[in-house]
């Protein structure tokens, strides 16, 4: 049957929430919330920030605070009819978006977000992954992530109340709310067959999403998605908290006040991070999904000895002079293999 608001309130009350923890600094998170690769809330972590100061304010004291840090230059906003409710998704069609581009700068989607704080029925706005250092530069001087290197840019996300779709990132991430509320809920990478991905070279955000409403998911559609949420685990953050989210965990946010802003960080922590291991997938998809299941079976042996690498390492037995890409190869010999893969790719 499909959800409604009804359901979705059963639905918080089964699902597990994620773990909170108190008082994080830079060696708790190191030595004892990164390695177990799950999600966590970090508990007031940036509560100091001057930014969620004034966020405690009035939506207009929010906005004046980072408009004194707007460079002015452009950058994209989505925006949504009323009649989405703030779900930015595909047309029915899914051959498209059920929002347009604009391109804004910070201050002046803020002087439209302000306004509309106090309006019943609002067009759905999103400015999403904006680069702080690029636009607003001085905002990190007063506001610092304590438990990553400086080096890791933020970025900031700000808009009124509205859904992203269930997702993945290619990196690990903390979300930190500065302003608003909003709702996280996660599942782990395994569930991907519970979550009915969408197209995967077009998609609203750049990252595959479900096809599922977390708010009120179509059951009698989706009867999978069931499953999933037995895995699920849910928070919801309030300014000041932070969230860490593993590298592949899919989730979906819900931004439920009328004035939400967040800044996130993302990092990898393998080398191979630039070669954005979701092109293999790809690739792989090309070459290989449509072949005969005896076929598929004998590729998937040599994928879980050579890639997943489940019964040791599969060069061990080799001298390393000769272990190719059996071995860590430098930056050139990494380049001089992508390369070689790009001329068997031309047609």
């Amino acid at each position: 049957m499909r959800g409604t608001a009804d359901s979705r309130q059963e639905k918080d009350e089964a699902l597990r929430q994620i773990e909170e923890w108190q008082n994080v600094d830079r060696s708790v998170f190191e030595n004892e919330i990164f390695p177990r690769n799950r999600p966590a809330v970090l508990k007031s972590l940036v509560g100091h920030w001057p930014s969620v100061r004034a966020g405690a304010g009035s939506p207009a004291d929010m906005a004046a605070y980072l408009k004194r840090f707007d460079t002015g230059s452009a950058v994209n906003a989505n925006v949504g009819h009323p009649r989405i409710g703030g779900r930015f998704f595909y047309s029915e069609d899914l051959k498209g978006f059920n929002f347009e581009q604009r391109q804004v700068s910070v201050s002046a989607a803020l002087d439209t977000l302000v306004p509309l704080a106090e309006a019943a029925e609002a067009p759905a706005i999103a400015l999403q992954a904006v680069p702080v250092p690029e636009i607003l530069p001085k905002f990190t001087d007063d506001n610092r992530m304590p438990l990553l290197d400086n080096d890791i840019a933020a970025r900031i996300w700000l808009g009124n109340r509205a859904t992203i779709a269930t997702h993945f990132d290619n990196n690990h991430n903390i979300a930190c709310v500065v302003s608003g509320s909003r709702r996280f809920t996660v599942f782990p990478p395994e569930q991907v067959g519970n979550l009915y991905i969408g197209p995967l070279l077009r998609n609203p955000g750049g990252s595959p999403i479900s096809m599922v409403d977390l708010r009120e998911p179509d059951l009698s559609k989706f009867p999978l998605f069931e499953e999933a949420l037995e895995s699920a685990e849910e928070a919801v953050l309030e300014p000041g908290d932070a969230i860490f989210i593993p590298i592949l965990w899919w989730h979906g946010v819900e931004s439920l006040g009328p004035l939400n802003i967040l800044v996130n960080y993302w990092w990898n922590d393998a080398g191979s991070a630039h070669d954005k291991p979701f092109l293999s997938l790809v690739h792989s998809i090309l070459m290989l999904s449509k072949l005969p299941a005896a076929q598929r079976e004998s590729w998937r042996a040599l994928f879980d000895y050579f890639v997943f690498q489940t019964h040791g390492d599969p060069g061990a037995h080799l001298p390393p002079d000769v272990q190719d890409l059996q071995r860590t190869l430098t930056p050139d010999e990494r380049n001089q293999v992508k390369a070689l893969l790009a001329e068997h790719l031309k047609p």
